[in-house]
Order: C-alpha cells, then sequence, then structure tokens
C-alpha cells in the first residue's frame, strides 16, 4: 500500500492496544517501509489500514531493550 510517497505493508500484526470511538486502533505490527525489512511498529491506524498517525518503528534490537525496560518498571 502506499500512503503519500510511502510504501509500506503489514507484514503481521501483533496486537491491539486500544481502540477508540472513532474505529482507530492503536496496534502493534511488523510492517515494512519503503520495501525494507519489518521492524515493530506502533501506531493509530483507521479501520481500513489506509490512514495513520504517526508512530514509531523500533527494530529488534531496540524492541527487545524497551521490552526489558518495562519489565523492569512493570514486572
Amino acid at each position: 500500500m502506499a500512503y503519500g510517497e510511502i510504501e509500506y505493508e503489514v507484514k503481521e500484526h501483533l496486537g491491539t492496544l486500544e481502540r477508540y470511538q472513532t474505529d482507530w486502533t492503536k496496534e502493534v505490527n511488523f510492517v515494512s517501509w519503503n520495501g525494507g525489512e519489518a521492524k515493530v511498529d506502533i501506531r493509530d491506524w483507521d479501520p481500513a489500514h489506509k490512514k495513520m498517525s504517526r508512530g514509531i518503528t523500533l527494530t529488534e534490537k531496540e524492541a527487545k531493550a524497551l521490552l526489558s525496560i518495562l519489565k523492569k518498571r512493570f514486572g
């Protein structure tokens, strides 16, 4: 799919963190951006996955570091 000049493909849906009254959802997915290697991606999506908010992408190393930090904080 394309969003403006950006090409993306949701390779795997990992989970939904929140659903809003607008039916948009905050999701964790593996997403390939512009044909690159898929990365962990956290952002809001419209129901059709054609529009999205700004988000954050993490490499596997960064995602593991974040998981470690969260485990320390929340157990």
